[in-house]
């Protein structure tokens, strides 16, 4: 059986490794500023001059969600899929392209280690994609396919939503820049803190559950027409795999969503419950990029406390129950519970700091 290689080392014939380098940087690059990086810069305009990125995908321009019933189940996922289809497109693309693209000895010296270094790398490497936690999924899995450590992958997963620099733009000028720091201070846990526990309580960098790649030596011997074929292949049959039971759940969730937010109003106060509740179904419901700012600023216009829309601004883009499920085969389930823990720790604790110090 062959092994992988290092770039320099992997044969000649067929497509140079240089250039399945470039076709994958350039995939990313153009990716990122056509379906990321521009469209936020010219909202980024927008926001500062209005104060709003538009209105919240919860409850559109209602005080509350509609009741459970098949038209609210696919009310919610029209509106979902317009705002993130094609960056789910360009996350399945790239999370393909880095199994068939990208040999598996890259991957390992960058991401592949349990050091510290390897999560470091993988949330910086989080702040230019600008994804959320469903889109990012495809691409760690492609990531935990070619060997990246379990915690720098899911640095890299929550870093994507949590880092964010174009959310905490709008963050700052719509709802003030101190919300902005306090997701900075709790994106940086989340981020360095989880992928470290992360690699501790698995204690491995191999993963055992990962979609197995192609081989590095077999690849680089196959022409550009059976490499691309391959790439092709690969995708689709991350698409197959990971994108209808996402659709489903994001349906399911679109439907009860007036049962995971039942009012939104001054009822909802700063205590303990309310803190935990709004934590906990953050850590569940699933929303597009920057979609927590618009729902955050309109309940807090309506009365609800600071605690609970804190809580709910760090869990709700970090981890949901779609992104959870699509990762299920990357991962081992008691990675993803502490994960899923985690998280909703976190988001109690901010809530309760957010009402200390009365942001």
């Amino acid at each position: 059986m062959s092994t992988p290689q290092d770039d320099t080392t992997l044969p000649s014939a067929g497509i140079h490794p240089a250039l399945r380098w470039i076709t994958f940087l350039g995939l990313v690059v153009i990716g990122l500023f056509y379906v990321k990086w521009f469209p936020y810069y010219q909202r980024a305009f927008f926001a500062a001059a209005h104060h709003s990125i538009g209105s919240s995908i919860l409850t559109g321009s209602a005080a509350t969600p509609p009741a459970p019933s098949l038209h609210a189940a696919l009310d919610y996922a029209r509106s979902y899929a317009k705002a993130i289809w094609k960056a789910l497109v360009l996350g399945l693309l790239v999370g393909s392209a880095i199994q068939v693209l990208i040999p598996s000895q890259s991957i390992a010296r960058a991401l592949g280690a349990s050091r510290f270094r390897s999560i470091v790398t993988a949330g910086l490497l989080a702040v230019p994609g600008m994804m959320c936690t469903c889109c990012a999924a495809p691409v760690v899995t492609g990531l935990r396919a070619r060997c990246a450590a379990p915690g720098a992958a899911i640095a890299f997963w929550i870093g994507n939503p949590m880092l964010n620099p174009a959310t905490l733009v709008f963050m700052g000028f719509v709802l003030g820049w101190q919300w902005s720091l306090l997701r900075i201070a709790f994106g940086l846990l989340m981020v360095f803190g989880i992928g470290h526990l992360v690699n501790r309580l698995s204690g491995t960098t191999t993963p055992a559950l990962a979609t197995p790649a192609p081989d590095d030596a077999d690849v680089g011997n196959r022409g550009t027409g059976s490499l691309f074929a391959q790439w092709g292949t690969v995708a689709l049959r991350m698409t197959i795999r990971l994108v209808p039971e996402y659709a489903v759940l994001v349906v399911l969730l679109g439907a009860v969503r007036a049962w995971i937010f039942p009012h939104l109003d001054h009822g909802i106060g700063n205590d303990l419950t309310w803190i935990v509740a709004f934590a906990a179904a953050g850590a569940l419901f699933v929303i597009p990029t920057a979609g927590e700012v618009p729902i955050v600023q309109a309940m807090l216009l309506l009365g609800v406390g600071v605690g609970p829309a804190a809580a709910l601004l760090v869990t709700l883009p970090a981890i949901s129950a779609p992104s959870l499920a699509m990762l299920v085969r990357s991962f081992p389930v008691r990675v993803l519970t502490l994960v899923a823990a985690s998280v909703f720790a976190l988001g109690v604790l901010a809530g309760f700091l957010a009402l200390a110090l009365r942001v």
